[in-house]
């Protein structure tokens, strides 16, 4: 049987899909003051709109992430790119037939309808997860997955920046043009380069199962699935640690997806910066975080993912400590750059921790825990936008403390993740 791609395309591919899909984090963030005021809408409603692609992108996570272990990642990706090209489309045409003088209150439902299809783009990162891990060994699986995620993380801060510039420049309905025909151009260059891992394309090939796994450990795939994708997610769900990780994701990823649609109303609310200044204050943090996420899937390599967890969810703790007590920008941007080296490094260090604790069913584990912790995306923008509403202006700095209290309680479950681990290691050890 030919075979075709290699690791390194498979990652590329997947990765390409990811950035492309994973840009609709920023959709509604930086345009959200403009609709805000043409439309009417609440804080609350403001707080929802920006979050509801991430509804989508969080919960669908979970039974495409398990498709993967019997179809592999094409399949699943190409129906999620697919997905979101109809809602940006759907979006697109709302703004250039109405935008401005014909958007009412009366279609804030039809924005969150078109806002929760394009968010099925951001669902691709789960069966990209699967499809990457099928294709590394253990031993490379931090770098490849740290890669992956961290360029895949760029996207939303790469958009949170220059959405903007083109809404400055082109107007609101031209932006979400060109953002409509890089996303279709994504899936397309994704259709043609995205491969899955050998085991996948003999199953394709007309090979039986078990044929499949000798063909595919003779060309050195280590990572192979036991189980169909009910029976994935069933045991997956059935692993205590699995939902350890999902909480410490929900912190991490979670939080990270909220801020980034959050952060731009942040700095025009709260400093009441121009939008410009406040997607360049956006896509700092976010750029950093995925960066830090590129680099810290190497750290969870070296040190091992518990520890890499802990010391990166302390610092996200100290770093949301400083945003809820801040009333100085540079104080703000520093204590975001602190929350994106934790959020970053720890959200590698979690999936270098999937694969090594729940090898049985890596799509099903990697859906519960990319799905359910990226469902902080959606969770926490609108509690941040109850904090407005109750205490005014002040509930911007005020509204950070529910990142103490996740990040706090991330950081108790690490530690008791890490000491489990440490007892297995030392009852090894006696034996």
């Amino acid at each position: 049987m030919r075979f075709k791609g290699t690791p390194q395309e498979g990652l590329i591919g997947a990765t390409v899909a990811f950035f492309v899909g994973f840009a609709a984090v920023s959709l509604f963030g930086p345009t959200a003051k403009m609709l805000q005021d043409v439309m009417g809408l609440t804080p609350t409603m403001v707080g929802f709109l920006v979050a509801v692609p991430s509804l989508s992108g969080s919960l669908l996570r979970i039974p495409f992430a398990a498709w993967v272990d019997t179809t592999g990642g094409r399949k699943p990706i190409l129906v999620l790119l697919a997905a979101s090209i109809v809602g940006m489309a759907g979006l697109t045409a709302l703004m250039l037939l109405l935008y401005p003088n014909g958007m009412t209150a009366g279609l804030y439902p039809l924005l969150l309808v078109l806002g929760i299809l394009s968010g099925c783009g951001i669902a691709t990162f789960s069966p990209g997860i699967g499809q990457v891990s099928y294709w590394f060994p253990q031993r490379r699986q931090g770098f490849a997955l740290g890669t992956y995620a961290g360029v895949g993380n760029l996207a939303p801060g790469i958009f949170s920046f220059l959405l903007p510039v083109a809404l400055a420049a082109l107007g609101l309905p031209g932006s979400y043009l060109v953002w409509l025909v890089l996303l279709v151009s994504g899936a397309v260059l994704y259709f043609f380069i995205g491969r899955n891992a050998w085991y996948f394309q003999a199953l394709a090939g007309g090979a039986d199962p078990q044929h499949a796994r000798s063909l595919a450990q003779a060309q050195g795939q280590e990572l192979l699935p036991a189980r169909s994708t009910r029976e994935s997610l069933v045991t997956s769900a059935r692993v205590g640690k699995t939902w350890l990780l999902v909480a410490i994701y929900f912190a991490t990823f979670g939080g990270f997806i909220a801020l980034t649609s959050w952060l731009p109303t942040y700095w025009t609310a709260f400093f009441e910066v121009s939008t410009v200044a406040a997607g360049a204050y956006t896509a700092l943090y976010s750029i950093s975080a995925s960066i830090f996420r590129v680099l810290g899937g190497g750290v969870a390599d070296r040190l091992g993912g518990e520890t890499t967890v802990q010391a990166a969810l302390a610092a996200m703790l100290i770093g949301a400590f400083l945003m809820s007590i801040s009333h100085a920008a540079a104080l703000s941007i520093a204590a975001t750059l602190i929350m994106a080296l934790g959020m970053g490094v720890a959200n590698a260090a979690v999936f270098k921790l999937v694969a090594k604790e729940v090898p049985q069913a890596v799509g099903g584990a990697s859906g519960w825990v990319g799905g359910l912790g990226a469902f902080g995306g959606f969770a926490l923008p609108p509690i941040l936008s109850i904090f407005v509403r109750v205490q005014g202006h002040d509930g911007y700095a005020t509204g950070f403390s529910i990142y103490v209290v996740i990040a706090l309680i991330a950081l108790a479950i690490a530690l008791v993740l890490g000491r489990s681990r440490a007892r297995v290691g030392a009852v090894l050890l006696g034996k």
